[in-house]
């Protein structure tokens, strides 16, 4: 089924994209497809970030989220592209919890990053989510869409993949 959350060996899934209303007191609810996965992977615990190539968040449960902090507190502190992004991805994590409604506070700092309004776009990434205001999203898929030489720009691995 379309946007279901599956356990797919030892990778968990989240595909999809969702459009939230984002509420007066910055609240987003999260799918009904998503919460028994995310209940049961993370008790409701989820880690949200900033994405540092683009202005969206990054909301990871809490399990998956451990795993690349501890990935990212391992690179040299004395590298500076390291260092910057230790910075800007552990020091802009924030605990959530999805409350009994299915809901999560979007702190105003990380909202602000991401200029998240009213429509805000969520979209599955396989083991985390990216928010996105909505606006954004759909000038980006358009340029992703659009982009000249994409195919030069593939990694090795897809070079011989297909749909």
């Amino acid at each position: 089924m379309w946007g279901l959350v599956v356990k797919s060996g030892a990778i968990t899934v989240f595909r999809g994209i969702n459009l939230i209303q984002l509420d007066a007191k910055g609240r987003l609810t999260m799918p009904t497809r998503y919460r028994a996965r995310i209940e049961a992977i993370a008790q409701h615990q989820l880690i949200l970030t900033i994405d540092p190539e683009t202005h969206c968040l990054l909301l990871y449960p809490l399990p998956e989220w451990e795993a690349i902090e501890q990935k990212i507190q391992a690179l040299p502190s004395f590298h500076k592209a390291a260092r910057r992004i230790q910075r800007l991805l552990i020091g802009h994590a924030t605990e959530i919890e999805l409350d009994g409604n299915g809901r999560f506070l979007l702190p105003p700092l990380l909202r602000d990053y991401a200029q998240l309004d009213k429509q805000v776009m969520l979209v599955g990434q396989g083991k985390k989510f990216e928010i996105w205001r909505e606006e954004n999203w759909n000038v980006g898929r358009d340029q992703w869409l659009s982009e000249e030489n994409a195919e030069k720009d593939l990694p090795p691995e897809l070079e011989s993949f297909s749909l």
